[in-house]
C-alpha cells in the first residue's frame, strides 16, 4: 500500500510545520498533532498511512504513544518512525522495542526521511 496520508505529531511548532512544508511539496497529505493524546484520538478518526512521531512532547512521550499504537488491534497495521532530537543508541533501541519501523534524529534530512517513508510504502 502506497503512503499518502500522514499524521506528524510534534510539540513545536516550528517542526510541525517544517515536516509538514516537506512532505506537502512531496505530494502527501498531512495531517498534524500537538501531543500524544491528540494523536491517539487523530489516528482513530483520520486513519492515517503513516506517523512520524516526536518522543519529547508534554504529558505522554512519543515512547508510550508508539507502543499504545503498534499494540492496539485498531491501529497496530500503521507504521510510526519516530522523529526526535533523542540520539542516543539506547533510545533508538528503545523506540524500536515499542514497535517503530524506523528513527530518524532531528534536524530531519529531508532526502533520508523521504526514502524512509518511501521504503514503507
Amino acid at each position: 500500500m502506497a503512503i499518502q496520508n500522514i499524521l506528524v505529531v510534534d510539540d513545536s511548532p516550528t517542526d510541525r510545520q517544517h515536516l509538514f512544508d516537506m512532505l506537502t511539496k512531496s505530494g502527501y497529505h498531512v495531517a498534524t498533532a500537538e501531543n500524544a493524546e491528540d494523536a491517539m484520538a487523530r489516528v482513530k478518526q483520520l486513519k492515517p498511512d503513516l506517523v512520524l512521531m516526536d518522543v519529547v512532547m508534554p504529558g505522554q512521550n512519543g515512547f508510550q504513544a508508539t507502543r499504545m499504537l503498534t499494540r492496539d488491534d485498531a491501529t497496530k497495521h500503521i507504521p510510526v518512525i519516530i522523529c526526535t532530537s533523542k540520539s542516543q543508541e539506547t533510545d533508538k533501541v528503545w523506540g524500536m522495542r515499542q514497535g517503530a519501523r524506523d528513527y530518524v534524529v532531528k534536524p530531519i534530512n529531508a532526502t533520508d526521511l523521504l526514502a524512509k517513508i518511501s521504503a514503507l510504502g
